[in-house]
C-alpha cells in the first residue's frame, strides 16, 4: 500500500476515533443537564400520567448506556431522529440549514483566502516597510474585535446610518444568487475580517521563517530577485504550515459561525443549534453539534493530507 494511501486510513481511523468520544462527551454533557426533558417539553400543566407515557415515548425511562447505543446507531445509519419542537424529521431540518452555513462558509473563504495568502506573500516581501507595518497593525486590530462587536460595528455603518446593506441576512427559500450575495455580504465580510488577519500574519512568519535558510541566501547570491525568492523558492516549502493555518480558519468559517449567523438572524445551522436550544429540543442539538464535530476532524484530516503531498518529507518522522 502506498504510504500516502496508508497514512490516510490511519487519520481516517483517528478521526473515527475521535468522533466516536466527542458524541460520548455529547451525550453526557446532554444527560447532565437539569431538569426533566419530558417535563419541560409538555410544560407545567401536564399531568404526572402523560409525563410518564412521553418519557416512554422518548426512551427516557431506559438506562443512559441503552439510549446512547440507540442513538449512536441511529447516526451511524443516518437516522438523526424526529424533532422534539415542531415533530419534523432532524434530516430534513438540517438539510437546508447545513446548506445555508456551507455558503455563508464558501462566500467568506472565497474572499479571505486569497486576499490573506496575497497579504502575507507582500509583507514578508516588503518587510520592514510602512506596508508590512500598515498590515500587521490592521490585522493585529482585527484579531483583538471579536466577531460579534465587528458585526455590529458593520451594522451600524452600513446598515443602520447608510442602508446600504440589509440588516437581516435572510433571504427565504426562493431567492437568486444575487440577492444570497447582497444579503449575506454583511456576515460574509464580518468573517472575512477575523479570519483573513490570522491566515495573514501565518503566512507571513510561514515565509519569513524560510527566508533565513541557506538555500534562499545561495539564491539571492545567484541575482535572483526578491518576488522570485519567494514565490519560487520560498513559497513552495511554505505550503505546509499554510495549508493547516487555511483548513483551521475554514473549519472556524463552518463550526464557529454560531455567533454571526445570531447576529444577523442568518438561517444556517448555528442559529437552529441556539432555537434548538432555546426550545430544548435535544436531539437537534445533539445532532448539530455532532455534524459540527465531524466537519471540523474532517478539514482536519484533508489538512493533512493535502500538507503532506505538498511536501512529502513531512511523511517521515525525523
Amino acid at each position: 500500500m502506498h504510504p500516502l494511501a496508508r497514512m490516510i486510513l490511519h487519520r481516517l481511523a483517528l478521526g473515527l476515533l475521535t468522533l466516536f468520544v466527542i458524541s460520548l462527551v455529547i451525550f453526557m454533557a446532554i444527560e447532565l443537564l437539569p431538569g426533566d426533558l419530558a417535563e419541560e417539553v409538555l410544560g407545567q400543566s401536564a399531568t404526572p400520567e402523560t409525563v410518564a407515557a412521553f418519557r416512554r415515548e422518548l426512551g427516557l425511562d431506559l438506562p443512559a448506556w441503552q439510549r446512547y447505543l440507540s442513538w449512536l446507531g441511529g447516526m451511524v445509519q443516518g437516522d438523526f431522529g424526529m424533532s422534539l419542537a415542531n415533530n419534523r424529521p432532524i434530516v430534513d431540518l438540517l438539510a437546508s440549514r447545513l446548506g445555508n452555513t456551507l455558503f455563508l462558509a464558501a462566500y467568506a473563504a472565497v474572499i479571505s483566502v486569497p486576499l490573506a495568502l496575497c497579504l502575507g506573500l507582500l509583507a514578508a516581501l516588503y518587510r520592514g516597510s510602512w506596508f508590512d507595518r500598515l498590515v500587521n497593525v490592521v490585522t493585529l486590530t482585527s484579531i483583538s474585535f471579536p466577531e460579534y462587536f465587528v458585526a455590529y460595528i458593520l451594522l451600524l455603518f452600513l446598515s443602520v446610518r447608510t442602508g446600504i446593506f440589509p440588516s437581516i441576512a435572510d433571504f427565504g427559500n426562493d431567492a437568486g444568487f444575487g440577492t444570497m450575495i447582497y444579503r449575506t455580504f454583511l456576515p460574509a465580510i464580518t468573517l472575512v475580517l477575523v479570519v483573513t488577519a490570522h491566515m495573514m500574519r501565518m503566512t507571513r512568519a510561514a515565509i519569513i521563517n524560510l527566508l533565513a535558510q541557506p538555500y534562499i541566501e545561495m539564491a539571492r547570491l545567484k541575482g535572483a530577485s526578491p518576488a522570485r525568492v519567494i514565490l519560487r523558492h520560498a513559497l513552495p516549502n511554505a505550503l505546509a504550515p499554510i495549508i493547516n493555518v487555511v483548513a483551521l480558519n475554514l473549519a472556524y468559517l463552518i463550526t464557529g459561525v454560531v455567533i454571526v449567523e445570531v447576529v444577523f438572524v442568518y438561517p444556517g445551522l448555528g442559529q437552529l443549534m441556539v432555537d434548538s436550544v432555546a426550545k430544548r429540543d435535544i436531539p437537534l442539538v445533539q445532532a448539530c453539534c455532532l455534524i459540527f464535530a465531524a466537519i471540523y476532524i474532517l478539514l482536519n484530516l484533508s489538512a493533512d493530507v493535502f500538507a503532506i503531498a505538498t511536501n512529502p518529507r513531512l511523511m517521515h518522522r525525523k
